[in-house]
This record gives C-alpha cells, structure tokens and sequence, in this order.
C-alpha cells in the first residue's frame, strides 16, 4: 500500500537521490527516487531505462483480458488530473480515502490531497467496507472547513443508501461522490440522487491516470474519440507507456466500446472483449446488464458469453436479487431485455447469487461469472 508520504516524496519536482524501499523498482536515474509501485508483485521488475525513468508511479493491470501489464506515470500526467478534477468538481477540498492505494482510484485520492495541500481522511478498510466505518472517518473530514470529496466504486455507494443511517447521512454531506471502477446500475444512481447524494460518474483507467471522463465529459484538455467503436483518449492525463513496451503517442487506444449519445456525452458500452456473438448478433453486455438492473427487484447483474453449438454463443446472466427469498421472475427478466435491447440479446441462462466476485475496486470478475453456470 502507498501512503500519503511515499507519494508526495515521488511527486516532488526536486527529489534528492534516495535508497530503495521495498516496494519499488530499482533505482531510476541519477538524482531521482525509484518508482513506486502501486501493485506489489513476486516477478521482478527491471530497473527504468530510457524514458521510463521520467516515471513516478508504476501500477499493475489485472490481465483480465490478456497478459499483465505495468503501466508507468509521470508525475505531471498525476498532478494535471488532480488539478483538472477539483477545476471541474468546484475546487479543491478535503478527501477521505475509502479505496486501496493498490489501485490508481486510490493513489488518486492521495494525489489530490497533495494538489490540494489538505490532509485525506483514510478509512481503515482491514475488515472490508463498512458503513458505519465510513460515517465514522468522515465525521474528521467533514470537520474540515472547505469542500469535501470522496471516491467510491459502486458496491460501496449501494451499502451507504441501502437503509437510513449514519452511513447515508455522511455522504449527504460532500460536495462530489466521484463513482468509478465499474458501471454504475441507473437504478443506483437515481436512488442516491434522490437520497441527496450529489454522486459524479466517472470513466478512465491507470492509463489515463484515472477518470477522465466525468458524468459522461471529458476533463478541460482531455480529448476523447472513437475509432471503429473503439474509445481512444488524448491530452495531458495519459500515462508514459507500458514498462518494456514503447512510450504512449498522442492518443490510447483503451479496450472499451462506447458511443455518443444526443447530447454530446460518452456512453461507456463495456469492453471489447467482453462482446457476446450469438448467431451473428453482436451483444454489449453492458447493455443487457442495464435492462436488468433497471427491473425491480435487481441489485446487480452481469452478462456473460455462454459457449453454444448452435448459436456460438448464448447469453447468460447471473443475477443478484434484493431478496434473495422472492427473486424476481425469469420470464419478466428476459422479456425487459428484449423490450430494450433486442429479442436477441435476451439471457438464455439466467442464475441468482448472493455477490458477484470481483478481482479488484468494483470490477466483476466476470471468467468467475462464467464458471458458475457450469
């Protein structure tokens, strides 16, 4: 895990020279901290060369969808976001961390105190998330004067609005709740607008140092287009490069499908790999996803390919009811997806279960999805 002081070591412009910790790489260039890196790892890394020595900060992908990776940020790319976040949310203020450092959601949090020159409060996340945890540290960040902000991923914002407590009755009171990590389900964030909750979406990744897009804009200076469907970001937020690979250019290429609704803003589809094939239809699981989520009685949902002789592939879908002992109908499910999407994107498999597992801040795990139809 990163702290505050390992961070805004690594973020100043003048560092002096200094021996490396245990969670770094080997030492950078002359007159340079080593990298910090965020997702310790048993492989060895090799020490910066050439331009990876401008990095601060190295933070490890999931390799979900392919090999890991090791994504390298400068420390101008960090702060410009930083700085870019709190232009847009209404300047800067005090945050509580309730994410892990081991992620770029939860370094970020770290940086923007450090832009701010304010002192995060941390939530001590040991036991998981609580909600009652969470009112807890923010009654000292709330205590600050000036604005307050935190960043939460989906999960963690449906346990606050759940029921009336001191969970809801804290999150009430910061100016901006960032959401990220995954997608949000609608019926979530009408509930926490309407609870009072002033919660901003956001889309981005360790290679955009971050969310880059909030509630469907671009950050001032970042520049978003898609090529064949495909999202690519540009602008001063984007990582170096990949350690071993050759430096970013002037636009990334990110895994993840989306398009521009009426109004200018950007709809996140889901990733490109995630895409279902059934007899010839293409399907956006995010899609689906979100005509289930829409329906009563469903807290959360994802949508897998399931392999298929026939059709290729089916879709499945494992569904987490509000109670699990009155789920809700299969029949009426599969008919609002039709309605919304298409009759051929209506689930063929559909399970109920307790969670979805997660391999990291919010994101589904969906090859263990997969593996729970059998």
């Amino acid at each position: 895990m990163i702290t505050l002081d390992q961070l805004r070591a690594a973020l100043s412009r003048d560092r002096a020279p200094a021996p490396t910790p245990a969670n770094a790489t080997g030492s950078g260039a002359e007159g340079r901290s080593p990298v910090l890196v965020a997702q310790p790892s048993d492989q060895p890394r090799p020490p910066p060369q050439g331009w990876e020595t401008e990095a601060v900060l190295a933070v490890g992908t999931s390799g979900s969808t392919g090999e890991p990776k090791t994504v390298l940020l400068g420390a101008e790319a960090l702060t410009t976001s930083a700085e870019l976040t709190h232009a847009r949310l209404g300047g800067p203020g005090t945050w509580l961390l309730a994410l892990p450092t081991t992620h770029i959601a939860g370094i970020q949090v770290l940086v923007r105190s450090i832009v701010a020159g304010t002192e995060p409060g941390v939530m001590d996340l040991a036991a998981g998330f609580r909600a009652s945890g969470f009112a807890t540290t923010a009654r000292t960040v709330l205590a600050t004067p000036g604005r307050h902000y935190t960043a939460l991923v989906p999960t963690q914002l449906a346990r606050l609005v759940a029921i009336e407590g001191p969970g809801l009755a804290a999150i009430r009171q910061f100016d901006a709740v960032l959401i990220g990590g995954a997608a949000t389900p609608p019926a979530l964030l009408e509930r926490s607008r309407q609870l009072g909750v002033r919660v901003v979406t956001t889309y981005g990744m360790s290679e955009t140092s971050g969310g880059c897009v909030y509630d469907g804009l671009p950050l001032d200076g970042v520049r978003v287009r898609l090529v064949d469907g495909r999202i690519e970001v540009g602008g001063p937020v984007l990582a170096l490069g990949y350690q071993g690979g050759e430096r970013f250019g002037e636009w990334f290429r990110t895994g993840d499908l989306g398009r521009i609704r009426p109004d200018g803003t950007l709809e996140v589809l889901g990733r490109a790999d995630d895409v279902i094939i059934s007899g010839g239809e293409n399907i956006a699981p995010a899609q689906v996803e979100r005509a289930l989520t829409a329906q009563a009685g469903v807290r959360e949902a994802c949508v897998v390919g399931l392999a298929d002789p026939e059709w290729g592939q089916v879709v499945g879908a494992a569904v987490v009811p509000d109670d699990p002992s009155a789920p809700p109908d299969v029949d009426e499910l599969c008919a609002a997806v039709g309605e919304a999407v298409g009759r051929f994107a209506m689930p063929k498999r559909v399970v109920f279960v307790s969670e979805l597992p997660q391999r990291g801040p919010g994101k589904v795990d969906r090859r263990a999805v997969a593996s729970s139809f059998g």
